[in-house]
């Protein structure tokens, strides 16, 4: 490896594009990041957005860049976008139309028209699903000439090297793509309608082409800087997490409670919202609960939180026994629509109460990893943790002795890391195996 080149992750989300770059030892040497629009909301259970505030932002930082990586040129980009989210283009890559974003519901009739053909555990059923997306664009847009199927990642890597119509085995998964024989069923077909175009699925990492020299001008990055196939945005966090291997698991500690788990063999259980994502040699099985910081803070500030941890003891039981959730419903690890937050008796000590909470939330941790045990995957040997609840240590105290294996804070936990992570770790297994061909 050429110790004067950098690597570039971007990670692309629905309010901000964040750029991290690093060094051929992983170091973090630069970072960037713009605001993204907030999405339209134009009716119930609709969510939009304009493709190209994406492609600005990600202009803009990548421009930021350019300038602290003159003496460290990047040789490539990876990057990660939100799991879900789906336009319709032209063979060109010009948008016809706003992208549905990951969290739109709107697509209805499409679901019930996918559960007509799809399996049972398919990733995608639903109207979040990216399969329901695409039937929904395509009856608002009736395209007249054939249409490319793109998610965000797919798009953003179509304007940066030209070469439209490519996807990954994570953002794929959700359109209906087999990861286990890594192909297009024959009932995803009998859902697309005529005139849409699936992307051809690679692997994440994978090499897609340099950037467009018009693009690396305007940029001020090198024409031969490398962009490869994306990632998802959670997948990207495990990857800079640094789980490995399996039994290695990540827990998100953000406004909800998600868990991930790297397994020797994928799991798929729908009623609980979980499936499996293709991860190198490995799958990565996850599930996520409704509980979470959300409700943390429907009682404390964070400075509050900060503040009252200080006087619990992890090591005592407030032999309280809470189910936090933020209202009615649950998804993982109990599927229960109608089940209510247990929050009583509510004691009198803030402290107390507190305790009570975060110790109600490592419940439903332990009881999730033990769900995806049961279901198949492995039980976790360790656990890193991410988000904001990780750079809490009593927290983090409370649910080690809970949990009875070591919880360790992960000393990355941006996805913009865990794209360049996925930028360098590709290029230096394509340089091993161009230098031991004999050809």
């Amino acid at each position: 490896m050429n110790p004067n080149r950098a690597f570039v992750g971007l990670d692309i989300g629905t309010s901000g594009c964040r750029a991290v770059a690093i060094d051929d030892q992983g170091n973090e040497i630069a970072q960037a990041s713009a605001a993204i629009p907030e999405p339209l909301r134009p009716r119930s259970g609709a969510v939009e957005q304009d493709p190209e505030c994406w492609w600005r932002a990600v202009c803009q930082v990548l421009r930021t860049l350019a300038d602290p990586l003159k003496d460290c040129p990047a040789a490539a980009i990876g990057l990660d976008a939100t799991s879900g989210t789906l336009l319709l283009a032209n063979s060109c890559g010009l948008p016809l139309g706003p992208a549905l974003m990951y969290d739109d519901r709107s697509a209805v009739k499409a679901a019930e028209r996918i559960a007509e053909f799809a399996p049972a555990d398919s990733p995608a059923r639903g109207p979040g699903s990216s399969l329901a997306k695409v039937l929904a664009l395509v009856e608002r847009t009736e395209p007249t000439s054939e249409a490319l199927a793109l998610h965000q990642a797919d798009w953003i890597i179509g304007r940066l090297t030209g070469h439209h119509g490519l996807s990954d085995w994570n953002n794929a998964l959700k359109l209906g793509y087999e990861t286990e024989r890594l192909l297009w069923p024959d009932w995803v077909h009998a859902c697309i309608p005529n005139g849409i175009r699936l992307p051809q699925v690679l692997a994440p990492g994978s090499p897609i082409g340099t950037l467009d020299p018009a693009i690396a001008e305007e940029i001020g990055f090198p024409a031969t800087t490398q962009v490869l196939a994306g990632t998802t945005d959670s997948t990207a966090a495990v990857i800079a997490a640094g789980a490995a291997n399996p039994g290695d698991a990540v827990t998100s500690l953000g406004s909800t409670l998600v868990i991930k788990i790297l397994s020797e063999r994928p799991v798929t259980a729908s009623r609980y919202g979980i499936y499996s994502h293709r991860f190198g040699d490995h799958w990565l099985v996850g599930g996520a609960s409704n509980s979470g910081g959300r409700v943390l803070r429907q009682f404390f500030t964070d400075a509050e939180i900060a503040a009252l941890s200080q006087r619990i003891d992890p090591e005592t039981n407030s032999g309280l026994d809470f189910y936090p959730l933020p209202g009615p419903g649950e998804r993982f690890p109990h599927q229960d629509p109608h089940l209510r937050p247990r929050l009583n008796p509510r004691p009198s000590d803030p402290a107390r109460f507190l305790q009570g909470l975060l110790e109600g939330i490592a419940a439903i941790e332990a009881e999730g990893y033990a769900r995806l045990a049961e279901l198949g995957a492995p039980a976790p040997t360790r656990i890193l943790s991410v988000g904001g609840g990780a750079r809490n240590p009593t927290w983090t105290r409370l649910r080690a002795r809970r949990l009875g294996i070591p919880v360790i804070a992960a000393q990355h936990r941006e996805a913009a890391f865990g794209a360049a992570r996925l930028a360098l770790d590709s290029t230096a297994k394509l340089e091993l195996a161009s230098h031991s061909d004999p050809t």
